[in-house]
């Protein structure tokens, strides 16, 4: 009987090609530009058609070329580590995460619109919150979501529809503010809910 051989030298071309293409995106990604799978193609020397072979859109190539590119929640919010001030915490993740957004501003907006024109990869985008407004909030779950837990629930509710990628560009695009000016905003906007939510755990 027959053995199936594995041809090993188009396996190692097939990984070179593949890391080719996320090498290709991470670098467009660096640059700030308006990130796209014939640019990227491009810059991995290969056509539009073996891109596509390798990843099935755009949101999926940017999913795995943004893997390990943000610093794990402890160590963004190590400045502000010993702060019993929630607001303090939040204001700092949000600010923290929204200019990560700007950095990869072009990724992220592909990634945003690959979903809209591809919307059954929806769920395949990562977000762009990345738990930090969860690990920023943990020391409060005692006594925050203990006093209130409704409040508390919703204020997460919240702090995830004003930190998001969405959000901050709404606030450029549609409000014409410049990167700084949204990015203050939605932080100011953050800080207020988490204060807002505190006095009404408080009352109760």
């Amino acid at each position: 009987m027959a053995t199936a051989r594995i041809d090993t030298g188009r396996c190692d071309q097939k990984k070179r090609t593949r890391t080719a293409i996320v090498n290709a995106a991470r670098t467009l990604i660096g640059t700030g530009a308006d990130v796209t799978m014939p640019a990227i193609a491009r810059a991995a020397a290969v056509s539009d058609a073996t891109a596509y072979r390798y990843f099935p859109d755009l949101a999926s190539l940017l999913s795995e070329a943004l893997v390990g590119t943000w610093p794990a929640p402890a160590d963004a919010l190590e400045p502000v580590a010993c702060s019993d001030d929630p607001a303090e915490r939040v204001g700092f993740a949000c600010e923290f995460l929204l200019r990560g957004v700007l950095a990869r501003q072009g990724a992220v907006r592909a990634m945003i619109a690959a979903t809209i024109t591809r919307p059954r990869t929806a769920t395949a985008r990562p977000g762009f919150r990345f738990g930090l407004i969860d690990h920023a909030l943990a020391p409060f779950e005692d006594s925050l979501a203990a006093a209130a837990p409704a409040v508390f629930a919703q204020l997460k509710r919240d702090l995830a529809v004003a930190i998001s990628a969405e959000a901050l560009f709404s606030l450029m695009d549609l409000c014409g503010l410049d990167a700084e000016e949204a990015v203050a905003s939605a932080t100011r906007t953050a800080t207020t809910l988490t204060e807002a939510a505190v006095r009404a755990a408080a009352a109760r």
